[in-house]
């Protein structure tokens, strides 16, 4: 690339850097930059030229009308306040001479910031250049910068002459003074220089607001579908109409052509307002969880009076009403945000603060654009404060939805937390359910077992009673005696109640000492005294058999001579150990007592008792029975 092409890429990218805060009276500041970054420059790239002043003629037809009255206006002109009453279209003759434009072999051209609604471009009465229609409904052009080449062939060597036919509307008929016809200055230079300016325009007036109005209406829908489904999250849906409504009405700064009269395009675009104004103030006032009836009522009454009200006026009134109705529909903005904002300060201070930025800056924006509205001027702040609006409103969409993901995370998070208290409550009603099953059936049983009870001692025990004290055989009488000792056990059992563990002991001694004297057999019996335990009436019944089984093994199978009884209670447990000087158990001896209830009958009532009880034997050694029971299980505390 060569030193001329750097020069003029830096030239043009300092130009239209500069085009977007350009000042009147800093003109020549541009060019004096570009000098200084690029050097000097060649005749072919002066610097453009501005037409800032020109002769006006009302007329139609497709000539300057050279009959008609004219006279001498600075552009920018704005017909709001120079001639409001106008329709046009309205002519602008301007002159230029083409040396001081550009070489021969450059070609040139017009670049038109702003010209509302369209226009039409002679050059030396050649129509070079055509905005659209021109007879309603007029191309809506005011939002789209012009550039306009200067065909080489049609540029005279000298004089020139431009013809600007501008088509536009009164401001009366409009609802926005910036839709009025307009002109603004006129840059003439080398086409390269003015297309880097329209291109910077562009972006800036064109194509920045088709993405933010293609964004809030994605972004909007989206909302109104969310915050539809969910009516607890109503003011999700106000606020996708709103961004839906406002891009709606800013399509109207980019859109070209609508198949629609100025007129009709115009009520329609203005009778819009109040249902954007519904939405944003059902927005501030749902978020503030607010529910107000005649709010309800008032507002959708409100979105039918406006459009009567501009029928009523006419068309020739319109932009008199919407002023009217812009400050009263932006008053009630105000007063809900101040309603949303002091409920939400001593709620959400986080919040607060960035909710209230937001608003101040919509309010900022809306302040701006009134005041440009009533002086007739658009500066750049205002035209900067047109994208503020929206990018606000994509910015609280954002909010919204990040605050809203939270909620349903957190919702997710409290379901998953209530689906497991659910769960365990659930799970301690089946217990509580089972215990008191248990218990029911454990109180029927009680009820069985002392009724069974009752008549064993009642019927049973009397007529065992009868057969001890009647009979005359002695061995019918020892019988007798046995089954009722055997019964009184087992009353005992089902009564349930508890046995101090003494007592227990010494019934044990008593039977035991005085069943293996009987038998010749020497009983040595050891237990500690005075035990505040006491045995729960089932471990005594059956700790009662296994000793008496233990007994008759001695009597009946050992030979033995000398029996030790040692009971303890330690380490949490109660243990009985039984050791006798017999024989020993032999395999035959052992099939023999397994047969009937011997040593597996005992194991058996221990397991009973979560307990165990051990057997160690061997022939001509003796036996030891070890009988251990949890003391949980088996004994009961005081």
């Amino acid at each position: 690339m060569t030193q001329a092409s750097h020069t003029v890429h830096a030239r043009r990218l300092v130009i239209a850097l500069m085009r977007l805060l350009w000042l009147r009276w800093l003109r020549w500041l541009p060019w004096l930059l570009a000098a200084c970054l690029c050097g000097p420059a060649h005749a072919a790239d002066a610097p453009p030229i501005t037409l800032n002043t020109a002769l006006v003629a009302v007329g139609e037809g497709f000539a300057f009308p050279i009959g008609a009255a004219t006279r001498a206006v600075s552009l920018p002109d704005d017909w709001a306040s120079r001639r409001p009453g106008v329709r046009g279209p309205v002519w602008y003759r301007m002159a230029f001479d083409a040396p001081a434009v550009a070489a021969s072999d450059a070609l040139s051209a017009l670049y038109i910031a702003q010209v509302c609604t369209n226009l039409e471009v002679y050059l030396n009465a050649r129509l070079i250049h055509s905005g659209g229609s021109m007879v309603e409904p007029y191309t809506h052009n005011c939002n789209q910068p012009q550039l306009v080449a200067l065909p080489a062939s049609l540029v005279r060597g000298g004089r020139n002459i431009v013809d600007i036919k501008v088509a536009g509307h009164r401001v009366a008929e409009v609802g926005s003074r910036f839709r009025a016809g307009h002109l603004s200055s006129i840059e003439l230079g080398s086409y390269a220089d003015m297309s880097t300016l329209h291109a910077a325009q562009t972006t800036l007036q064109v194509a920045l607001p088709q993405a933010i109005s293609a964004t809030l209406v994605l972004l909007g829908s989206f909302m109104f579908v969310m915050g539809f489904n969910q009516r607890r999250e109503s003011h999700l849906a106000y606020f996708g109409a709103l961004c839906v409504g406002f891009a709606i009405i800013d399509a109207r700064l980019w859109l070209h052509d609508l198949p629609l009269p100025s007129s009709v395009a115009e009520f329609l675009l203005t009778a819009m307002l109040p249902f954007i104004t519904l939405a944003a103030v059902q927005f501030l006032l749902r978020h503030a969880k607010m529910r107000i009836a005649w709010v309800n009522r008032a507002m959708p009454a409100q979105c039918a009076l406006m459009p009567l009200s501009l029928v009523l006026a006419g068309p020739s009134r319109l932009y008199l009403m919407a002023m009217i109705w812009y400050l009263l529909l932006a008053l009630q903005v105000v007063v809900a945000a101040l309603f949303y904002l002091r409920w939400q300060w001593p709620r959400r201070k986080p919040s607060f603060w960035l909710m209230a930025l937001m608003l101040a800056a919509a309010a900022m924006v809306g302040v701006i654009e009134f005041a440009a509205q009533v002086h007739g001027e658009r500066p750049v702040v205002a035209q900067l404060a047109e994208g503020v609006l929206p990018l606000m409103f994509v910015l609280v969409g954002l909010r919204l939805m990040q605050l809203h993901g939270r909620a349903l995370i957190e919702a997710e998070q409290g379901k998953a937390h209530l689906e497991q208290r659910i769960r365990e409550a659930t799970a301690e009603i089946e217990r509580n359910f089972n215990q008191l099953s248990e218990l029911r059936v454990e109180q029927v049983t009680e009820r069985e077992r002392k009724r069974i009870a009752a008549d064993l001692h009642d019927d049973l025990g009397a007529k065992l009673l009868t057969i001890v004290h009647t009979s005359d055989s002695e061995r019918i009488s020892t019988l007798a005696r046995e089954a009722l000792e055997e019964m009184r056990l087992s009353v005992r059992g089902l009564t349930g109640r508890a046995v101090q563990l003494s007592d227990a002991l010494g019934d044990w001694r008593a039977e035991v000492v005085s069943r293996l004297g009987q038998a010749g057999i020497e009983a040595d019996w050891t237990a500690p005294e005075d035990l505040p335990q006491r045995l729960s009436a089932r471990a005594y019944v059956q700790t009662t058999r296994i000793l008496r089984e233990v007994t008759s093994n001695i009597i009946k199978h050992s030979g033995a001579s000398r029996c030790t009884v040692r009971c303890s209670v330690a380490d949490g447990d109660f243990s009985l150990v039984v050791q006798d000087n017999g024989n020993g158990i032999s395999a035959d001896i052992e099939a023999r007592i397994d047969r009937g209830h011997g040593l597996a009958s005992m194991k058996h009532r221990a397991k009973q008792l979560q307990g165990q009880c051990l057997v160690e034997s061997g022939p001509g050694y003796g036996t030891v029975i070890r009988l251990t029971l949890p003391m949980d299980r088996a004994v009961e505390a005081p």
